[in-house]
């Protein structure tokens, strides 16, 4: 009884208790998203946490909505959009707290969703990343696209999850409720050690938006740290939210994963993977072609000569050794495009065994 006179003193010892989390929302423009999701993340059990927006430049009148509406939730200003990565890397730096959450502005969170992640990650020190298990707002019983129970990798590259195969999204029915390693944690809602995201340099700024959270993840495990998926813990995904489908998403997918596989992969692998790579994607980009979609044939050539470009003008970062591929966690030995569309194989069981 002593204590509820004496906040202060509680929160004190709450957070000598549990580590703190800093729950980051990047938001652009996202007013009604703000207004749809932003209940759900204040219902959140978790003691000692505290929950940020971090405009990204917004036009919309989303700052004075969270004012008048939210007054509880920290406010971080920008007066450009920077997009998803250099916007989380201005509004997590110097930020004080053991773990960050970056969670998109359209996740709806459960009640008890940080709970389970902060016990994993407290367990093993190793861990430097984790993501829930994401379900689709819209269908429930769907795994959500942008993670699903976890991001793995093909050995050319290409990124997919348990539960999403490309475009097909597996129906929940707990065959993914295992924790378990993998190769990269969702950007959606991803929690990460703050230490070590400033370790690492936080995520690549160039990318804008799109693969970044993979070549984060993937330069987390080369410095010998592991990322988790936790599906214990449950959200829940609108997606495509902040950026709309169509060409500019195309090229900055295929650009920044080509440019992920420049600078982590060994170049014994690099010099005859990317090569693969550029064959697979020319064939993708021609069938598109065939088919009427120009913009997106026209996205992934431009994708392939910004890479050039890239490669021209960086010198990609080595703080880390270049790790054999198989050597990480959650890489599928194959090729997902061949077991996808010529063995027709669309769910992650089929292709990885397990």
């Amino acid at each position: 009884m002593a204590l509820c006179k004496h906040p202060l003193i509680f929160v004190q010892i709450i957070s000598l208790l549990v580590p703190s989390v800093a729950i980051v929302i990047l938001n652009y423009n996202g007013r009604k998203h703000l207004e749809n999701f932003l209940p759900s993340v204040l219902a959140s059990t978790y003691a000692n946490k505290r929950i940020i927006v971090a405009d990204n430049g917004s036009t919309d009148d989303s700052i004075a909505f969270l004012k008048a509406n939210f007054s509880s939730i920290e406010i971080l200003l920008n007066s450009i959009n920077e997009g998803f990565a250099g916007g989380y890397n201005w509004a997590l730096k110097g930020l004080e707290s053991d773990y960050y959450v970056l969670l998109n502005s359209d996740v709806s969170v459960t009640p008890g969703w940080i709970e389970p992640i902060i016990r994993l990650m407290e367990s093993d020190k190793n861990i430097a990343a984790c993501q829930p298990k994401l379900l689709s707002y819209t269908n429930p019983q769907l795994f959500e696209y942008a993670g699903a129970a976890g991001g793995w990798i093909d050995t050319f590259g290409y990124p997919f999850s348990r539960g999403r195969v490309f475009d097909v999204c597996e129906s929940d029915t707990n065959q993914y409720n295992s924790t378990q390693q993998i190769f990269w944690a969702s950007g959606a809602s991803m929690f990460v050690r703050a230490n070590i995201y400033a370790e690492l340099g936080g995520l690549d700024a160039s990318f804008f938006a799109h693969q970044e959270e993979i070549d984060l993840c993937w330069r987390m495990q080369l410095a010998g740290y592991t990322i988790f998926a936790c599906p214990a813990s449950v959200v829940y995904h609108l997606g495509a939210g902040t950026l709309p489908r169509g060409g500019r998403k195309v090229f900055l997918n295929f650009r920044n994963n080509l440019i992920m596989m420049c600078k982590n992969l060994p170049w014994q692998e690099a010099i005859w993977k990317l090569p693969v790579r550029f064959a697979l994607d020319a064939i993708s980009a021609w069938k598109g072609l065939l088919t009427g979609d120009t913009a997106f044939f026209t996205a992934i050539m431009r994708a392939h000569f910004a890479l050039f470009y890239w490669m021209l003008q960086t010198r990609p970062s080595r703080q880390n050794p270049r790790k054999p591929l198989l050597d990480l966690g959650g890489v599928y030995n194959g090729s997902v495009v061949w077991q996808y569309f010529m063995k027709k194989k669309t769910s992650f069981k089929e292709i990885v065994g397990k």
